[in-house]
Protein backbone atom coordinates (compact mmCIF):
# COMPACT_ATOMS: atom_id res chain seq x y z
CA UNK A 1 0.00 0.00 0.00
CA UNK A 2 1.55 3.58 -1.15
CA UNK A 3 1.17 6.28 1.63
CA UNK A 4 0.71 9.69 -0.03
CA UNK A 5 2.14 12.64 2.03
CA UNK A 6 -0.72 15.39 1.72
CA UNK A 7 1.76 18.59 0.80
CA UNK A 8 -0.49 20.83 0.99
CA UNK A 9 -2.36 19.38 4.55
CA UNK A 10 1.40 19.35 6.12
CA UNK A 11 1.77 23.16 5.25
CA UNK A 12 -1.90 23.95 6.28
CA UNK A 13 -0.95 22.38 9.83
CA UNK A 14 2.52 24.33 9.81
CA UNK A 15 1.21 27.35 9.37
CA UNK A 16 -1.03 26.59 11.93
CA UNK A 17 1.29 25.94 14.60
CA UNK A 18 3.35 28.89 13.44
CA UNK A 19 0.02 31.25 14.33
CA UNK A 20 -0.44 29.49 17.55
CA UNK A 21 3.27 29.55 18.29
CA UNK A 22 2.96 33.77 17.56
CA UNK A 23 0.49 34.05 19.77
CA UNK A 24 1.80 32.40 22.61
CA UNK A 25 4.77 34.61 22.00
CA UNK A 26 2.93 37.70 22.18
CA UNK A 27 1.52 36.72 25.36
CA UNK A 28 5.15 36.06 26.60
CA UNK A 29 6.32 39.16 25.48
CA UNK A 30 3.15 41.06 27.10
CA UNK A 31 3.72 38.93 30.69
CA UNK A 32 7.56 40.35 30.43
CA UNK A 33 6.75 44.07 29.83
CA UNK A 34 4.42 43.71 32.70
CA UNK A 35 7.01 42.07 34.75
CA UNK A 36 9.35 45.36 33.79
CA UNK A 37 11.78 44.34 32.19
CA UNK A 38 13.60 45.63 29.63
CA UNK A 39 13.02 45.61 25.51
CA UNK A 40 16.17 44.12 25.40
CA UNK A 41 16.05 41.33 27.70
CA UNK A 42 12.62 40.65 26.79
CA UNK A 43 13.49 40.59 23.23
CA UNK A 44 16.86 37.63 23.89
CA UNK A 45 13.76 35.58 25.80
CA UNK A 46 11.42 36.15 23.13
CA UNK A 47 14.20 35.12 20.25
CA UNK A 48 15.26 32.30 22.61
CA UNK A 49 11.79 30.90 22.72
CA UNK A 50 10.54 31.77 19.08
CA UNK A 51 13.77 29.41 18.35
CA UNK A 52 12.77 27.04 20.16
CA UNK A 53 9.39 26.72 19.15
CA UNK A 54 9.84 27.39 15.17
CA UNK A 55 13.35 25.40 14.73
CA UNK A 56 13.28 22.93 17.02
CA UNK A 57 10.07 22.15 18.13
CA UNK A 58 7.76 22.82 14.68
CA UNK A 59 10.60 22.15 11.78
CA UNK A 60 12.76 19.86 13.44
CA UNK A 61 10.75 17.69 14.86
CA UNK A 62 6.89 18.37 14.49
CA UNK A 63 6.21 19.04 17.59
CA UNK A 64 3.68 21.05 19.06
CA UNK A 65 4.13 24.04 22.03
CA UNK A 66 2.63 22.10 24.54
CA UNK A 67 4.43 18.92 23.40
CA UNK A 68 7.89 20.88 23.94
CA UNK A 69 8.07 21.61 26.88
CA UNK A 70 8.89 17.57 27.58
CA UNK A 71 11.53 18.12 24.79
CA UNK A 72 13.82 20.30 26.92
CA UNK A 73 16.46 17.43 27.28
CA UNK A 74 17.35 16.96 23.90
CA UNK A 75 17.45 19.92 23.04
CA UNK A 76 19.48 21.56 25.50
CA UNK A 77 21.65 18.59 25.58
CA UNK A 78 22.24 17.60 22.00
CA UNK A 79 20.38 20.01 19.50
CA UNK A 80 21.42 22.90 20.09
CA UNK A 81 25.17 21.97 21.30
CA UNK A 82 25.61 20.23 17.80
CA UNK A 83 23.92 22.53 15.69
CA UNK A 84 24.30 25.73 16.75
CA UNK A 85 28.02 26.39 16.13
CA UNK A 86 27.68 29.63 18.40
CA UNK A 87 27.10 28.37 21.86
CA UNK A 88 28.46 28.56 24.48
CA UNK A 89 27.57 26.88 28.13
CA UNK A 90 26.49 30.46 28.93
CA UNK A 91 24.61 30.15 26.20
CA UNK A 92 23.08 26.86 27.41
CA UNK A 93 21.97 28.27 31.05
CA UNK A 94 20.03 31.43 29.24
CA UNK A 95 17.83 29.95 27.01
CA UNK A 96 16.92 27.26 29.57
CA UNK A 97 15.71 30.82 31.78
CA UNK A 98 14.07 31.89 29.01
CA UNK A 99 12.49 28.69 27.92
CA UNK A 100 11.86 28.31 31.61
CA UNK A 101 10.42 31.70 31.62
CA UNK A 102 8.12 31.03 28.63
CA UNK A 103 6.65 27.81 30.22
CA UNK A 104 5.98 28.86 33.27
CA UNK A 105 3.81 31.89 31.21
CA UNK A 106 2.15 29.26 29.37
CA UNK A 107 1.40 27.27 32.22
CA UNK A 108 -0.10 30.60 33.81
CA UNK A 109 -1.96 31.76 31.11
CA UNK A 110 -3.66 27.91 30.74
CA UNK A 111 -1.80 26.75 27.95
CA UNK A 112 0.18 23.54 29.29
CA UNK A 113 -0.62 21.30 32.52
CA UNK A 114 1.35 21.59 36.06
CA UNK A 115 3.12 18.30 35.53
CA UNK A 116 4.63 19.52 32.26
CA UNK A 117 5.99 22.33 33.49
CA UNK A 118 7.30 20.89 36.41
CA UNK A 119 8.85 18.30 34.16
CA UNK A 120 10.56 20.63 32.42
CA UNK A 121 12.07 22.84 35.50
CA UNK A 122 12.93 19.23 37.00
CA UNK A 123 14.93 18.25 33.61
CA UNK A 124 16.72 21.89 33.04
CA UNK A 125 17.86 21.22 37.50
CA UNK A 126 19.31 17.91 36.79
CA UNK A 127 21.06 17.93 33.84
CA UNK A 128 22.33 21.60 33.39
CA UNK A 129 25.91 20.76 34.95
CA UNK A 130 26.18 17.83 31.97
CA UNK A 131 24.91 19.98 28.93
CA UNK A 132 26.85 22.60 30.31
CA UNK A 133 30.35 20.09 30.55
CA UNK A 134 29.17 18.35 26.92
CA UNK A 135 29.35 21.48 25.39
CA UNK A 136 32.47 22.59 26.67
CA UNK A 137 33.87 19.36 25.79
CA UNK A 138 32.06 19.77 21.66
CA UNK A 139 33.50 23.25 21.32
CA UNK A 140 36.87 22.43 22.52
CA UNK A 141 38.96 21.22 19.26
CA UNK A 142 41.55 19.39 21.22
CA UNK A 143 38.90 17.06 22.77
CA UNK A 144 36.67 14.37 21.22
CA UNK A 145 33.17 14.82 20.20
CA UNK A 146 30.75 13.84 23.41
CA UNK A 147 28.42 12.67 21.19
CA UNK A 148 29.56 9.38 20.21
CA UNK A 149 27.33 6.83 20.10
CA UNK A 150 26.22 5.52 23.54
CA UNK A 151 25.58 9.11 24.38
CA UNK A 152 22.31 9.78 26.51
CA UNK A 153 20.62 11.39 23.13
CA UNK A 154 22.30 9.59 20.70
Amino acid sequence: MDVIFDVAKYEENIASEQEKNQQCLNLFAEDLRAAGLKDKTIAQHVGNASYYLSRFLLHYNGYTMEQGARKIGFFLGYYYISKCLWIKPANIKTTAASLKKFYKSMLDHGKIQQEDYDFLCKDIKENMDAWCADCAQYIDPDRPSPFHPGHRYC
